[in-house]
């Protein structure tokens, strides 16, 4: 789990924030969350031990808001995105059935079920990249929001300072 730290200017941001309507507001905290996640995103491609490289280049940053909550993900698509649950977490022994009465078919031979022996290991990738770059994400947040309502909104923010705080 990643380790909570202070970051110094979220407080002064959020009195800024509170000024805007709820439609402005839900847009500025969309894109900060996007700018959080990106920084966590290149730690987890270089995370996956892969060879062809497709789950890596399959992860995209997301976001949405529904019911008054913002939030952001780093998501895995592309041709490779279905091995990234197996990847991240492994796999144990299990039996694979047929689905609909039909048959399993190996090697031209045919079976109703068959055990898998599970022997993938978990090799995290997610999971890492986010509790290593906690600190930085929120920092890259409180930052696109200063930066955006000093750009876009007109508002001064000069005098905010983010930064990360040891507690």
């Amino acid at each position: 789990m990643a380790e909570l730290t202070y970051v110094k200017g979220l407080a002064e941001l959020q009195k800024f924030i509170d000024q805007l309507p709820v439609k402005m507001e839900r847009n500025v905290v969309r894109g900060a969350l996007r700018a959080g996640m990106a920084v966590a995103k290149p730690v987890a491609q270089a995370n996956i031990r892969s060879v062809s490289g497709e789950l890596a280049k399959g992860l995209k940053i997301g976001s949405r808001a529904r019911g008054g909550v913002v939030t952001a993900t780093l998501r895995t698509t592309g041709p490779h995105a279905f091995v990234a649950k197996w990847v991240e977490y492994g796999t144990k022994p299990h039996t694979i059935t047929a689905a609909n009465r039909k048959g399993l078919s190996f090697g031209g031979a045919f079976f109703q079920s068959v055990n898998h022996p599970g022997i993938v290991s978990p090799k995290p990738f997610l999971r890492p990249a986010l509790d290593s770059q906690a600190g930085a994400a929120v920092v890259a947040v409180g930052n696109y929001i200063k930066n955006r309502l000093a750009t876009k909104h007109g508002l001064d923010t000069a005098d905010i300072i983010i930064e990360e705080v040891d507690a």
